[in-house]
């Protein structure tokens, strides 16, 4: 003998299944949609810079109408924001996952130049949303950004701080020059030549540790 309750209860079940399946699959096409429209966007303005970039020119590069980018992002401004976050997770990311094979002081240093390096010279719409060059005529952008980068380099600060170095060393000045000739090597790097981005680190770490080791 049939139980009607059950039947409900099964056909119940199968259409909450059918509904989440269908919003599952939604979902993922949202976020699908929204990583193309990072990646269009990151393109472009590394092309064409932030002040350069319209919604509309990252609408076309995704084949979308310029409405339907709004959807996924209020402004461009939080948009761009969205861009530079994730290029900033991704060489975090890099890093995090090199240090985590070293132990020395040194050594982990050097791991984390050299997995910040890659992330930048083999990506060069990375070294354009990374870069120091602010957009122009947003305080409150600006603001944003250097709060993130500040972040990150943090972690260069405590890499430094786990150094062994004399008292005469400012930890300080020494990350800056350290990332800031890291920074600057996409600039001269070609791609194929004599020293990839791991020889690079070394030479900078080895020339920084015969100066600056006790």
């Amino acid at each position: 003998m049939s139980d009607p309750c059950r039947a409900k209860r099964v056909a119940s079940s199968e259409a909450t299944n059918d509904e989440t399946g269908t919003a599952g699959q939604s979902n993922r096409r949202q976020n699908n949609r929204r990583d193309d429209v990072l990646a269009a966007a990151a393109r472009l303005i590394a092309r064409q810079g932030y002040d350069g970039t319209s919604m509309r020119d990252i609408a076309a590069e995704t084949g979308m109408l310029p409405g339907s980018l709004y959807y996924h992002f209020v402004s461009k401004e939080e948009l761009f924001v969205a861009v530079h976050a994730e290029a900033v997770a991704s060489i975090n990311r890099a890093v995090d996952a090199a240090i985590a094979t070293q132990s020395e002081p040194w050594a982990r240093l050097e791991a984390a130049v050299a997995a910040h390096l890659a992330a930048l010279v083999e990506t060069t719409d990375t070294v354009a949303i990374v870069s120091p060059n602010f957009p122009d005529g947003s305080a409150a952008l600006n603001a944003r950004l250097i709060a993130e980068r500040d972040a990150y380099e943090r972690k260069f600060a405590g890499l430094v701080e786990a150094l062994d170095l004399p008292e005469c060393v400012d930890k300080g000045l020494f990350r800056l020059m350290l990332l800031g000739a890291t920074n600057w090597t996409p600039v001269w790097y070609r791609p194929g030549g004599r020293h990839g981005p791991a020889e690079i680190a070394g030479a900078f770490l080895d020339m920084l540790r015969s100066r600056c080791a006790v």
